[in-house]
Parts: structure tokens; C-alpha cells; sequence
């Protein structure tokens, strides 16, 4: 198996192996007394070791009931099976354009009941108006050199949004103040944008939080993330979205939306937020 393409796929690849790795030592066994425990041969701990064979599901619960620690099970399957399709590189994506990248998702966002979105640096997509989102993707598409479909892809990008008042889904939403702040398209088009966001904090099924600036920091501004129910996470980067499933990662992400939350406003302080950053547009 050749080094990713990617460094995040090939960095969790080996993150993996070593975390088998290091299973086996903590048990006090060789690499050669493990392939007797499983019944395969030496030569193949050492390539699942060194990140140069991929392991099964199989090889997991295997190798995990020869060291003693099946309870690491769970996790480390669910690692594994994100390396198949977890880390879906931006660039292959938007290969084809845009549009594919906004329909990428929908059934996934068909699927789950509830949505909590950390953002610090843009509009969430969920509540992005036409005008913002036309503005941003073509910024996007500028900077990778994507086939030019920004038409389609806002129009994808608003289907999919549809969810948000459909089917008795929750949406939780935490901004950075800076958010509002960011001149990511014309003074029409972000005013336009922060109305829709106003509107937005209207519906029944949203709640949005603001973190002021000048809220006391227990926990620091991070990437932007989404949580799909309990069970899936996407953290976006420059040249990756990852997708975290193991229940460790989707655990972290849960206790860092939580902090994000109490540090926010709401209501009428976040109104006010949104309304200020209005006023200041000139």
C-alpha cells in the first residue's frame, strides 16, 4: 500500500497502525507471538504495524481479543472504516464543480434528526442567503480552479438546505462574533445575508448562539464542525473534509460544542450582535 496522496489520510493510516502497535506492547507480546495468537504470519503484524497493509475488521477484533483489549474494538473499527471514506479530499470532489460537492450530502442530511454547527469563519451553509452563498462559492472555486457552476451549485446548496423546515429536524447553531464581521461579499449582499440570518433565529426548530468577542474564553475558537445526531462529525480543513465516526471523536466534538454553547449569547443579546454588525456596513 503506497503513502495517500493525501497527508491527513496517510497521517490517520499510521495513527492506526500505531495505536495497534501500541496494543501489543501494553500486552507484553511480540509481533511474532501475536500472528501465532491469530493464526496468520509474522510478516503481516509487521505490515499492519507499518501502515503498509490496511487491516480488516477481522484483523481488529482479532488482534485486539490476542492482546486482551476487545473494549478498544469499537473505536478502532470505526477508525478504520473512515480511512475507506471518511477524509473526502476537496480537490476530487470539485473535480466535476460545485454542484457535486452541495449534492454530495443530501441524503445524509435526509437521514439525521439533529444538526449542531460551529462556525468561525462563515456563514453556516444552512443559513447562507443566495447573494452570501454566490459570493463564497465563487471565491472558492477562484482558489481551487474548479469548473465554474456557481450558479448551480447555490441552487443545489439552497435545495439542500430545504431541510431546515422540513421533517421535524433540530438545528443548533454556535457563531463566532467575528463571523458576522468578515466581508466575504458586497454591502448589499451581507446585508441581505444578516436579515436572513435574523430571520432565521425566528424559526422554531433553530437556535443560533452568538460568542461575543468579548466573552471570557474557557475554550479557544476551532475549525468549523458539524454533528450529525450523535454519530458522525465532518471538521473541515484546507484540503480535506474530514468525516470522524469513532464514538471517542464524536464524544470530543460533542464536549467542544457544549463549551461553545455556554460561552454564547442568544435572544436578544444575539440579535443585538447580528444587528450591530448590520449597522456597521457601509
Amino acid at each position: 500500500m503506497p503513502p495517500h496522496s493525501s497527508s491527513s489520510v496517510q497521517a490517520a493510516r499510521e495513527a492506526l497502525a500505531g495505536r495497534l502497535r501500541d496494543i501489543r506492547k501494553d500486552a507484553g507480546i511480540s509481533g511474532r507471538e501475536l500472528a501465532g495468537r491469530c493464526g496468520w504470519s509474522e510478516s503481516k503484524s509487521s505490515r499492519i504495524e507499518n501502515a503498509r497493509t490496511p487491516p480488516s475488521d477481522a484483523d481488529i477484533r482479532a488482534w485486539c481479543g490476542a492482546c486482551g483489549a476487545d473494549g478498544q474494538v469499537p473505536d478502532l473499527i470505526a477508525a478504520n472504516r473512515q480511512l475507506g471514506d471518511a477524509h473526502v479530499q476537496w480537490k476530487r470532489l470539485q473535480r466535476s464543480g460545485l454542484r457535486r460537492l452541495q449534492e454530495s450530502t443530501g441524503d445524509l442530511y435526509q437521514r439525521t434528526r439533529t444538526f449542531r454547527v460551529y462556525v468561525s469563519d462563515v456563514i453556516p451553509g444552512f443559513l447562507q442567503a443566495p447573494g452570501y452563498a454566490t459570493a463564497l462559492l465563487s471565491s472558492i472555486a477562484e482558489f481551487r480552479g474548479t469548473p465554474d457552476d456557481v450558479s448551480d451549485a447555490v441552487e443545489a446548496r439552497i435545495r439542500r438546505n430545504a431541510v431546515l423546515s422540513h421533517g421535524g429536524r433540530r438545528f443548533s447553531f454556535v457563531l463566532e462574533e467575528s463571523v458576522l464581521r468578515y466581508r466575504l461579499c458586497g454591502v448589499e449582499a451581507m446585508a441581505a445575508q444578516l436579515g436572513h440570518l435574523l430571520g432565521a433565529m425566528d424559526l422554531p426548530q433553530v437556535a443560533v448562539g452568538i460568542v461575543p468577542f468579548a466573552a471570557r474564553r474557557t475554550v479557544w475558537p476551532m475549525p468549523t464542525f458539524t454533528i450529525f445526531d450523535a454519530h458522525r462529525v465532518h471538521a473541515d480543513t484546507l484540503d480535506a473534509a474530514a468525516t470522524l465516526t469513532q464514538p471517542s471523536q464524536v464524544e470530543l466534538y460533542e464536549r467542544a460544542f457544549a463549551r461553545l454553547s455556554a460561552e454564547a449569547v442568544r435572544g436578544a443579546a444575539a440579535r443585538t450582535l447580528v444587528t450591530d454588525a448590520l449597522a456597521t456596513l457601509d
